[in-house]
């Protein structure tokens, strides 16, 4: 079987800076990963660094078994990846619908969620669809900004931070969301400081560290790697 997501050695550079110095990971289709660490660990770094968003890389990064190393941002997209940064990217001056119709479906994808779908997935959504993308509450954009990249028909989703700040009962429907996502076979990469969040959700588990990968474990182990985790993030 190909791997969803295939990383080998892979280092990366903010201008200067050398954030990743050896990331090695894979992500089987249908699986939820999580990467676990301190801030600045440089998981957010590897979920850019698949998307060509960062300076120099190098290394493998194979998505469905195609090389995309050194491929630009867009080509990277047309492989089937969803990103959805911290920082959502929901424009101000567009309603959530105009919101939600934004990017193009991805050519030959063919199994991008349509509108009707998405308003049944994220209710919420439908009932607010007129209102302007940032009058949504904080949880309301996030989920506007997961919802957009299921219409373009990416089925891998890398996903930085989605229940940063959100009340606990937002952050129990993204959780619902992500086992319906997971349901229908999206293969999900998550970012998470939250680890009670994180936890129930994932297949497996990466541990970055100073831009390193020092720890990987099935969710069957994860009460035998608390204590490394206790120490590793302070959990």
């Amino acid at each position: 079987m190909t791997a969803a997501l295939e990383i080998s050695h892979l280092q990366a550079w903010y201008g200067e800076s050398h954030i990743l110095h050896k990331v090695n990971l894979k992500v089987n289709p249908g699986e939820v990963v999580t990467l676990l660490g301190r801030n600045g660990a440089g998981r957010t770094t590897t979920l850019r660094a698949i998307m060509g968003l960062t300076g120099r890389r190098t290394g493998s990064i194979k998505i469905n078994g195609v090389e995309a190393i050194g491929l630009p941002t867009h080509r990277i997209a047309h492989l089937g990846v969803g990103y959805c940064p911290e920082e959502r990217g929901i424009f101000s001056s567009l309603s959530t619908e105009e919101n939600l119709m934004l990017p193009p479906q991805l050519k030959g994808s063919g199994n991008g969620m349509t509108v009707e779908e998405i308003y049944q997935m994220f209710p919420n959504l439908l009932e607010r669809k007129h209102s302007q993308g940032t009058r949504l509450s904080g949880g309301e954009q996030q989920m506007l900004a997961v919802a957009r990249i299921l219409r373009t028909g990416a089925r891998l989703l890398l996903l930085d931070e989605i229940s940063e700040g959100l009340a606990p009962v937002i952050v129990q429907s993204l959780a619902r969301m992500i086992t319906m996502l997971k349901e229908k076979g999206y293969t999900i990469v998550m970012v998470e400081q939250n680890f009670r969040f994180a936890a129930p959700l994932a297949d497996r588990f990466y541990v970055v560290e100073h831009g390193e990968v020092v720890e990987s474990f099935a969710a069957a182990e994860l009460n035998a790697k608390m204590p490394v985790l206790t120490e590793l993030l302070g959990v």
